[in-house]
């Protein structure tokens, strides 16, 4: 059985950094012409991501944490968009880790706000 004593030995979590991490990557491949908008809101997105389910970790309440992860699942929808519509945009782009991750992430998080709030 894994303990989790700290919100960093959580798989999402680790998970959550790796993408926000894939998704600089993938935005230093994005014209700058778009630095103050897309590749802006999808850093936004994506550091969105670990930081709430950091935060609602840290919570005193099950409630809260639910509903930060809710938010975190939130972002992890917003942030796959914007990938989305980068794929669109700059079809010579290879945005498919990024998707592949976004969706790992958020299918994770609906198992994990399932359990918590089944208690």
């Amino acid at each position: 059985m894994v303990y989790i004593k700290d919100y960093k030995d959580l798989i999402v979590w680790k998970k959550s950094m790796v993408l926000t991490k894939t998704i600089y990557l993938l935005c230093k491949h994005i014209p700058t012409s778009e630095k103050f908008s897309l590749i802006s809101q999808m850093q936004r997105s994506a550091v969105s991501v670990p930081s709430n389910i950091a935060e609602g970790y840290g919570r005193t309440t099950r409630k809260d944490y639910a509903h930060f992860l809710h938010i975190a699942r939130g972002s992890a929808a917003e942030l796959e968009t914007q990938i989305l519509l980068t794929k669109d945009l700059y079809p010579n782009i290879d945005t498919t880790l990024a998707l592949n991750q976004v969706m790992e992430v958020r299918k994770i998080l609906v198992v994990l706000i399932q359990k918590l709030e089944a208690k």
